[in-house]
């Protein structure tokens, strides 16, 4: 799964620029060894940055680029492209003032320069004014689609106009602050995400919000969102970034990083000039990394007290139950250090041997398997209390009840990363799996996608030089029997001469090999998450 291609033609950078969005769908060049399946009739939704600059204004960070939503849509064998800009309130008003006007993640907003000095002063100290710009994800809510990025703004969208409808800010209907960009689905169409909160005197807690399915009366599901467990916080000002979290059939499990934010910093920055929220985030050296679980239904905290050594995480493979024991897979980085310090867009586009020397400094990858004892005796201290026979991973409760859990590592390799990690979600998440697929990150640049057996550790890649994939999307075969009977949906970037310069990628889930792809003449910037939609 290791990936031995290099990129000396900076071929990356590519895509890291900006475009232009389409007046109307492109057909796709299809070709390949087989016909694309019959069955796979449906659009592949896409999110990520498109814009990376307004005027002379750059954005600095990779999660700054202004929303572009793609669409390929695949009928009869036919494949179309389509993509446009989603009008948020951060896209609409930089396009009509022709600069950057709210702060994003990594790039600070300025007040404008036209504006009398009073104006201007009075910006400052206005309040906090938080980005709608939906740039990581979409997925469904009841009968709707909803962009999202990790503030309390979620964008309603046509998914096949791709056609903006409207902002909703969830704080009207549950106590968050901001939820994740990776929500669980359930097969009714219940949606659950979780986010921090901040209550009465400033205390801190990270709240699991329900939303139904969608509802007899055609009312909108979101108005019904209820919070249905709360989470306790480490530290009363600052909590922990928070991703993703893990769902079982019964249980929520929530990890706990050392990478927090500074709520006492992330409430005066805002009247600081120049400051953004990649300012605010600062490492905990001391804390290590906090395991929660709740149940839910009904909805309980546990207070077990699991333990680990520091680490970053952003993306949860699966989490599922067995014999009394909770295995939560994980895509890790280890150390305190934010790994986004290292996804500032001048990083990410300089040349590669500068990339590796980059990556070398920055905390490494690891894939990990941990499990989580449930049924826990105080008289147990010192021993394993892991019985599951199929792993290495240890809990062992010390003497101050704390129970500290060393991981089984399913794969590493130096700067080589096993990230955007998919399974066959419908039918195994939450449930025992035997197949992840990701994308790999060589020196944090993407350039193959991987498939890991996560029982035997055996791999699968696909990869070719000089082109550039997004995560893999799994889309269930309708006939399938096996775990792994499916495809792989991924769009590729190859700006190599005398090549189209993307392409949809279509790949057997089984053993990698390429079923068709469908190239179009367009460059197409970095995605970070989407779905598909049959």
């Amino acid at each position: 799964m290791v990936s031995r291609v290099e990129h000396p033609a900076g071929g990356y950078k590519k895509v890291f620029e900006t475009c232009e969005e389409l007046s109307e769908p492109i057909t796709a060049l299809v070709t390949g060894m087989c016909t694309i399946p019959p069955w796979l009739n449906g659009s592949l939704l896409r999110l990520g940055p498109g814009l990376f600059e307004v005027g002379s204004e750059p954005f600095y960070h990779l999660f700054d680029g202004q929303a572009l939503m793609h669409k390929f849509d695949l009928k009869d064998g036919h494949v179309t492209y389509y993509r446009r800009f989603i009008r948020t309130d951060a896209y609409v008003r930089a396009m009509t003032e022709k600069r950057i006007v709210i702060t994003e993640f990594g790039t600070a907003a300025y007040p404008d320069p036209c504006k009398n000095i009073f104006s201007r002063f009075f910006t400052y100290f206005q309040g906090i004014e938080v980005t709608d710009n939906c740039v990581v994800n979409v997925y469904p809510v009841g009968e709707d689609f909803y962009a999202c990025t990790e503030t309390n703004y979620i964008t309603k969208v046509d998914p096949d106009t791709l056609e903006t409808i409207k902002k909703v800010d969830l704080c009207k209907y549950v106590s968050v602050n901001g939820v994740t960009a990776h929500p669980h689905i359930e097969k009714d169409g219940t949606v659950y995400n979780i986010g921090n909160c901040f209550g009465k005197n400033m205390s801190l807690a990270y709240n699991v919000v329900k939303i139904p399915p969608t509802q007899e009366d055609k009312s909108d599901p979101i108005e019904k969102s209820e919070v249905i467990v709360q989470f306790p916080s480490s530290e009363r000002f600052k909590p922990s970034y928070v991703h993703s979290f893990g769902m079982t059939e019964k249980f929520f499990v929530f990890v706990e990083t050392p990478i927090k934010i500074n709520l006492l910093k992330f409430l005066s920055a805002w009247s600081i000039r120049g400051t953004n929220y990649m300012d605010c985030f600062e490492s905990n050296e001391t804390m290590g990394t906090w395991f929660h679980v709740a149940t839910k239904n009904p909805g309980e905290y546990l207070d077990h007290k699991f333990r680990t050594s520091a680490f970053n995480l952003f993306h949860h493979i699966n989490t599922y139950e067995d014999q009394g024991f909770i295995v939560v897979d994980l895509c890790t980085w280890k150390g305190h250090e934010f790994v986004y310090n290292y996804l500032y867009l001048a990083n990410l586009r300089q040349n590669w041997e500068d990339i590796k020397k980059e990556a070398m400094r920055a905390p490494q990858p690891e894939v990990r398997r941990y499990v989580l004892p449930i049924d826990i005796h105080r008289e147990e201290q010192g021993k394993n209390l892991i019985s599951l026979p199929y792993t290495t991973a240890t809990a062992v409760m010390r003497t101050d009840g704390t129970i500290w859990l060393e991981p089984e590592v399913l794969f590493s390799a130096p700067r080589q990363a096993f990230e955007f990690p998919q399974i066959n979600y419908s039918a195994h998440g939450g449930r025992d799996y035997t197949y992840a697929y990701a994308l790999g990150l060589n020196h944090f640049i993407p350039d193959r996608i991987c498939k890991l057996n996560v029982k035997s550790k055996e791999t699968w890649v696909w990869q070719e030089p000089d082109s550039y994939p997004s995560e893999p999307l799994f889309v269930q075969s309708p006939e399938a029997v096996a775990e792994d009977d499916g495809v792989l949906l991924s769009i590729v970037v190859s700006p190599g001469e005398g090549q189209r310069p993307a392409y949809l990628l279509i790949l057997d889930a089984k053993d990698l090999s390429e079923i068709a792809r469908a190239s179009v003449e367009v460059i197409i910037p970095v995605t970070f998450h989407g779905m598909y939609k049959p």
